[in-house]
């Protein structure tokens, strides 16, 4: 077989068997691979929102796992894993805080930009084209499993919550992000995000598959987790920073533990 041939057959292979793989998701996102590290590319808003979703992870790690918080690496030896890591924008920081970085995403064009992206940061993260259904039939465990803007893409919620939750290790914290199912969300994340803010392409998001938080708590428990906290996030057009809110109407975040 031609190395093109098997570059195709690794392509089909990558999510065939995952019920959660939406493939018309994977295209979108895989067209603007290259864009993932340009902060006014395509992936401006996730560049923008990078710095609350890490300080969110680092302060909950810190507290859940007893580390001490004025270090710079206090996620020295724990496993990581970033589920649909994209470029990513969010496993190169979790290595340099000291975690050993695992980030998996069912585009091999993302992929490929992530590990060229790591290889230019002298970075050794362990990347790999795959789903969290396909890792989880490995029998894999992490400390820290990260699902962040992940679970509006999926095709079956239900299916990627219980593989995510299957590759949390006894004792593990899972960190989501996600958008809430509310008139205002449309507004903010649809309408002004995509239509006048042109932050986004046209169709980056379907209302219908937001979750609200107590859907999304739901699907915790009934694949074994507890979801322990909920945090909105807020955008200031004034200072064009975003930050932690008591608002969940519209991007909002939350952890839950496996026990």
């Amino acid at each position: 077989m031609s190395a093109h041939g098997e570059r195709k057959a690794r392509k089909a292979k990558v999510g065939a068997a995952s019920p959660s793989v939406d493939g018309a998701e994977i295209a979108r996102f895989s067209a603007l691979a290259d864009e993932w590290w340009d902060p006014l590319g395509k992936f401006r808003p996730l560049h923008r929102i990078n710095p609350v979703r890490l300080a969110y992870v680092r302060e909950r790690a810190v507290a859940h796992f007893g580390r001490a918080a004025k270090t710079l690496r206090p996620l020295a030896g724990l496993r990581v894993l970033d589920i649909g890591c994209g470029g990513g924008l969010l496993a190169e920081p979790m290595a340099r805080l000291g975690g050993r970085v695992t980030g998996i995403d069912a585009s091999e064009p993302n992929i490929a930009v992530a590990r060229t992206h790591a290889d230019e940061s002298k970075l050794a993260i362990d990347y790999r084209a795959a789903t969290a259904e396909e890792l989880a039939e490995q029998g894999l465990h992490f400390d820290i499993v990260l699902n962040m803007e992940v679970v509006e893409h999926v095709a079956d919620v239900r299916s990627f919550l219980k593989a995510s939750v299957a590759l949390l290790a006894p004792g593990g914290m899972m960190v989501l992000a996600t958008i809430n199912r509310t008139p205002q969300s449309f507004a903010l994340a649809i309408v002004a995000a995509e239509y006048l803010l042109g932050w986004l392409p046209r169709g980056t998001h379907d209302w219908r598959k937001f979750l609200r938080p107590s859907e999304l708590a739901a699907h915790l428990r009934a694949c074994g987790a507890e979801l322990t906290e909920l945090k909105g996030v807020r955008y200031s057009l004034l200072t064009e920073r975003f930050a932690l809110a008591d608002d969940l109407s519209a991007n909002y975040m939350a952890l839950a533990v496996r026990g």
